[in-house]
């Protein structure tokens, strides 16, 4: 996925507050198990949410892409990291929360995707545990055409990311140009990005399949919204 961008990710999502974010994080789970001590982040990126959680829990984070997990383990030391698919991890043990952020899930591209990630996350949970999946946009809010662009300018880093959105079967196509600038020179690349659009509807049956009691913050870290799951109790 970001086969060619990861040293350069923190850089061009730099506008998001990962700490005002954490906070929000923080009291939605406090809200649903007060006493909540360990924590897991699917698609945990570059550490960023973790590096703020990590204050706040016991976490872990998994990731299913290497290069994003080095740049991790860089920032967060010591914090257990796995390398694993969100469809079929096993870590061998629960949680007393799941995170999977920054609309991450998208990149399930069909509604059995969906289904099995959501399942493996919940089956991740003790008993009483909350889940909470940021999800990509709906099929009616991904408009197209649209053209998206990301711009830094930095004393050693330029960066022009640029993209037209487009439609797949029953997916958002986004294939990102990148120029880039370092003092080791320019160079141009391309990454296609394919992500599952599925409707609120969707979403609420994927929860419940997983066995989860399903709520909805419609704003949710930043106007995407926030669905959050509770692991019943036998």
């Amino acid at each position: 996925m970001f086969t060619r961008s990861a040293r350069f990710y923190d850089a061009i999502y730099s506008f998001k507050d990962y700490a005002k974010e954490t906070a929000r994080i923080d009291a939605l789970i406090r809200e649903r198990r007060s006493q909540a001590r360990t924590l897991l982040d699917i698609a945990c990126g570059t550490g960023l949410h973790l590096k703020y959680l990590q204050e706040l829990y016991e976490v872990e984070g998994l990731d299913l892409d290497p290069e994003l997990l080095k740049l991790a383990r860089e920032r967060l030391g010591d914090v257990p990291l796995h390398e694993g698919d969100m469809r079929d991890f096993d870590l061998g043990h629960r949680f007393d929360a799941v995170t999977c952020l920054f609309s991450s899930i998208g990149y399930m591209k069909t509604e059995r995707e969906l289904g099995e990630a959501l399942g493996a996350m919940a089956r991740h949970l003790e008993p009483g545990g909350v889940l909470l999946v940021e999800p990509w946009l709906t099929p009616e809010a991904y408009r197209t055409p649209h053209l998206g662009s990301v711009f830094v300018d930095e004393d050693e880093l330029a960066i022009a990311r640029m993209n037209v959105a487009e439609h797949g079967d029953g997916t958002s196509v986004i294939v990102f140009h990148y120029l880039v600038g370092t003092i080791e020179g320019i160079e141009r690349f391309e990454e296609r990005h394919e992500l599952g659009l599925f409707t609120h509807e969707q979403y609420l049956a994927a929860f419940r399949k997983a066995g989860l009691a399903v709520e909805h913050d419609e704003e949710g870290l930043m106007g995407r919204g926030l669905y959050l799951g509770t692991l019943q109790e036998s």
